[in-house]
């Protein structure tokens, strides 16, 4: 996702989102996301959480570089890339994106980078904790994960 700060200067929001539970994995604000960093950011998530079997990307940059693909082989994480116009092929990010730049990018007038990010993981905790989905039985993402795991 793309945004400015108060001073016009570009602000870009990486958001991952779990397919099966509808968590916000993460929601990273910067200036730039070459491949090496969003590979570096996967990297950590797979720290956190395991590594997936797969991940559903758009067309972006950053996620056609070599360094990103190279990543996913030498992870063995299959890559899916949604077809160029076809946005409702990753409809849970897509709904994420929406609900995101309605609540924090579009509520805020932000002045640094900083202030963008502590706003974007006070959003999330929101999200995955108190924000239910007809999907999950009206549980939240947390909800319902606890629920399956336990």
């Amino acid at each position: 996702m793309e945004d400015r700060l108060e001073n016009g200067r570009k602000v870009r929001i990486l958001n991952v989102i779990d397919d099966y539970n509808r968590e916000a994995l993460m929601c990273h604000a910067a200036f730039s996301f070459p491949s090496q960093k969003v590979v570096q950011l996967l990297e950590r998530l797979i720290d956190w959480y395991g590594r997936p079997d797969s991940i559903r990307t758009d067309n972006g940059t950053e996620f056609i570089a070599k360094a990103f693909e190279g990543f996913c082989n030498d992870s063995s994480i299959q890559h899916f890339r949604i077809q160029k116009g076809k946005p409702t092929q990753n409809g849970y990010c897509e709904r994420f994106n929406n609900a995101f730049r309605k609540d924090v990018l579009d509520a805020y007038i932000f002045e640094n980078l900083e202030q963008v990010q502590n706003i974007a993981d006070e959003w999330r905790d929101d999200y995955n904790n108190s924000h239910p989905h007809s999907s999950l039985g009206d549980c939240s993402p947390i909800e319902f994960k606890q629920k399956r795991s336990a």
